[in-house]
Protein backbone atom coordinates (compact mmCIF):
# COMPACT_ATOMS: atom_id res chain seq x y z
CA UNK A 1 0.00 0.00 0.00
CA UNK A 2 1.10 3.21 -1.40
CA UNK A 3 1.17 5.87 1.96
CA UNK A 4 -0.48 9.25 0.45
CA UNK A 5 1.52 13.17 1.57
CA UNK A 6 -0.97 15.52 3.10
CA UNK A 7 -1.18 18.88 1.20
CA UNK A 8 -0.60 19.55 -2.62
CA UNK A 9 2.40 18.76 -4.61
CA UNK A 10 4.68 20.90 -6.90
CA UNK A 11 5.33 20.68 -10.21
CA UNK A 12 8.35 20.87 -12.18
CA UNK A 13 6.35 21.21 -15.25
CA UNK A 14 3.14 23.15 -16.51
CA UNK A 15 0.37 21.00 -15.23
CA UNK A 16 -2.05 22.74 -17.37
CA UNK A 17 0.31 22.93 -20.54
CA UNK A 18 -1.09 21.28 -23.39
CA UNK A 19 0.97 18.34 -25.33
CA UNK A 20 3.38 18.97 -27.77
CA UNK A 21 1.32 16.41 -29.83
CA UNK A 22 -2.27 17.69 -29.19
CA UNK A 23 -1.32 21.49 -30.08
CA UNK A 24 -2.46 23.15 -33.21
CA UNK A 25 0.22 23.98 -35.88
CA UNK A 26 -0.20 27.39 -35.47
CA UNK A 27 0.05 27.41 -31.98
CA UNK A 28 3.24 25.02 -32.63
CA UNK A 29 4.37 28.62 -34.71
CA UNK A 30 3.68 30.82 -32.31
CA UNK A 31 5.45 29.26 -29.96
CA UNK A 32 8.64 29.56 -31.60
CA UNK A 33 8.40 33.24 -32.05
CA UNK A 34 10.26 35.02 -28.45
CA UNK A 35 7.79 37.53 -27.28
CA UNK A 36 8.94 40.15 -25.03
CA UNK A 37 6.64 39.52 -21.80
CA UNK A 38 4.64 42.65 -20.48
CA UNK A 39 2.05 43.87 -17.66
CA UNK A 40 -0.78 44.77 -18.40
CA UNK A 41 -3.10 46.85 -15.10
CA UNK A 42 -5.60 49.00 -15.21
CA UNK A 43 -8.10 50.93 -12.42
CA UNK A 44 -8.99 49.04 -9.92
CA UNK A 45 -6.66 47.45 -9.97
CA UNK A 46 -6.41 44.79 -12.24
CA UNK A 47 -3.37 43.17 -14.07
CA UNK A 48 -2.72 40.30 -16.73
CA UNK A 49 0.77 38.92 -17.80
CA UNK A 50 0.39 39.75 -21.70
CA UNK A 51 3.06 38.35 -23.94
CA UNK A 52 1.07 38.76 -27.23
CA UNK A 53 1.73 42.31 -28.11
CA UNK A 54 2.83 44.74 -30.25
CA UNK A 55 4.03 48.53 -30.23
CA UNK A 56 3.42 50.93 -33.12
CA UNK A 57 5.04 54.28 -34.05
CA UNK A 58 3.05 56.64 -35.56
CA UNK A 59 1.44 60.05 -34.14
CA UNK A 60 -0.48 58.74 -32.07
CA UNK A 61 1.66 55.72 -31.12
CA UNK A 62 -0.37 52.66 -30.57
CA UNK A 63 -0.46 49.68 -28.61
CA UNK A 64 -1.87 46.29 -29.59
CA UNK A 65 -2.36 43.43 -27.35
CA UNK A 66 -3.95 39.51 -27.66
CA UNK A 67 -5.67 39.35 -23.82
CA UNK A 68 -8.20 36.78 -22.31
CA UNK A 69 -11.64 38.64 -22.47
CA UNK A 70 -13.20 36.30 -18.88
CA UNK A 71 -10.10 37.88 -17.17
CA UNK A 72 -10.11 40.96 -14.67
CA UNK A 73 -7.44 42.76 -16.50
CA UNK A 74 -10.66 43.33 -19.60
CA UNK A 75 -13.16 43.87 -16.96
CA UNK A 76 -11.12 46.89 -15.01
CA UNK A 77 -9.70 48.10 -18.86
CA UNK A 78 -12.85 48.09 -20.60
CA UNK A 79 -14.77 50.45 -17.52
CA UNK A 80 -11.90 52.91 -16.98
CA UNK A 81 -11.69 53.14 -20.59
CA UNK A 82 -7.53 53.09 -19.81
CA UNK A 83 -5.08 50.92 -18.87
CA UNK A 84 -0.94 50.66 -18.41
CA UNK A 85 1.72 48.13 -20.38
CA UNK A 86 4.80 47.69 -18.79
CA UNK A 87 7.67 45.36 -20.11
CA UNK A 88 9.23 43.01 -17.49
CA UNK A 89 12.60 42.29 -16.91
CA UNK A 90 14.40 39.07 -15.95
CA UNK A 91 13.67 39.83 -12.43
CA UNK A 92 9.93 40.02 -12.62
CA UNK A 93 9.43 36.36 -13.55
CA UNK A 94 7.66 35.98 -10.34
CA UNK A 95 5.61 38.83 -10.80
CA UNK A 96 4.94 37.56 -14.84
CA UNK A 97 3.56 34.32 -12.96
CA UNK A 98 1.51 35.21 -10.60
CA UNK A 99 -0.05 37.78 -13.10
CA UNK A 100 -0.45 34.71 -14.81
CA UNK A 101 -1.99 32.83 -12.54
CA UNK A 102 0.75 30.73 -12.31
CA UNK A 103 1.85 31.46 -9.18
CA UNK A 104 0.03 31.99 -5.66
CA UNK A 105 -0.74 35.39 -5.09
CA UNK A 106 -2.08 35.84 -1.33
CA UNK A 107 -3.66 38.89 -0.45
CA UNK A 108 -4.05 39.85 -3.86
CA UNK A 109 -2.32 40.67 -7.30
CA UNK A 110 -0.87 43.72 -6.08
CA UNK A 111 -0.37 42.23 -2.01
CA UNK A 112 3.32 42.08 -2.39
CA UNK A 113 6.02 44.77 -4.10
CA UNK A 114 6.14 48.48 -4.62
CA UNK A 115 3.18 50.09 -6.82
CA UNK A 116 3.31 53.88 -8.59
CA UNK A 117 -0.49 54.55 -8.70
CA UNK A 118 -1.13 56.28 -12.12
CA UNK A 119 -4.22 57.27 -13.58
CA UNK A 120 -3.65 54.15 -16.11
CA UNK A 121 -3.49 51.38 -13.24
CA UNK A 122 -0.64 50.76 -11.14
CA UNK A 123 2.92 49.94 -12.21
CA UNK A 124 5.57 48.39 -10.62
CA UNK A 125 7.60 51.11 -8.94
CA UNK A 126 11.06 50.01 -10.34
CA UNK A 127 9.81 49.78 -13.59
CA UNK A 128 12.37 50.96 -16.40
CA UNK A 129 9.62 51.84 -18.64
CA UNK A 130 6.04 52.26 -19.27
CA UNK A 131 3.15 53.55 -21.45
CA UNK A 132 -0.47 54.29 -20.42
CA UNK A 133 -3.17 54.14 -22.89
CA UNK A 134 -6.88 55.30 -23.72
CA UNK A 135 -8.27 52.06 -24.55
CA UNK A 136 -9.36 52.67 -28.68
CA UNK A 137 -11.08 49.26 -29.57
CA UNK A 138 -11.51 45.65 -29.43
CA UNK A 139 -12.49 42.96 -31.04
CA UNK A 140 -12.37 38.95 -31.01
CA UNK A 141 -9.00 37.65 -32.70
CA UNK A 142 -8.72 33.52 -32.92
CA UNK A 143 -8.69 32.51 -28.94
CA UNK A 144 -8.41 36.13 -27.78
CA UNK A 145 -9.66 39.08 -27.61
CA UNK A 146 -7.67 42.12 -29.46
CA UNK A 147 -7.36 45.02 -27.39
CA UNK A 148 -6.09 48.61 -29.02
CA UNK A 149 -4.95 51.07 -27.45
CA UNK A 150 -3.84 54.91 -27.67
CA UNK A 151 -0.19 55.05 -26.20
CA UNK A 152 -1.28 58.92 -24.15
CA UNK A 153 1.95 59.00 -22.08
CA UNK A 154 5.21 56.98 -21.73
CA UNK A 155 8.05 56.69 -19.19
CA UNK A 156 11.53 55.64 -19.98
CA UNK A 157 14.36 55.13 -17.51
CA UNK A 158 17.66 52.93 -18.09
CA UNK A 159 17.39 50.33 -20.66
CA UNK A 160 17.05 46.64 -18.84
CA UNK A 161 17.20 43.55 -20.63
CA UNK A 162 13.76 42.02 -21.45
CA UNK A 163 12.15 39.24 -20.01
CA UNK A 164 11.02 36.87 -22.89
CA UNK A 165 8.64 33.90 -23.30
CA UNK A 166 10.07 31.20 -25.53
CA UNK A 167 8.26 27.88 -26.54
CA UNK A 168 6.65 28.06 -23.23
CA UNK A 169 9.35 29.15 -20.94
CA UNK A 170 10.96 32.35 -19.87
CA UNK A 171 14.23 32.94 -21.30
CA UNK A 172 16.52 35.88 -21.35
CA UNK A 173 18.56 37.75 -23.81
CA UNK A 174 22.16 36.19 -23.99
Amino acid sequence: MQSEEPGGRIHSTDPFAIPETEKSQVRRLRGRLAATVTLWTAPGPAGLTVSSAVVADGDPGRVLGLIDEESDFWDAASAAGRFAVTPLTPADRQLADRFAGLFPAPGGLFATGDWEETGYGPVPARAGAWAGCRLDGSRPCGWALLLEGVIETVRTGPAGSPLIHYRGRYTELA
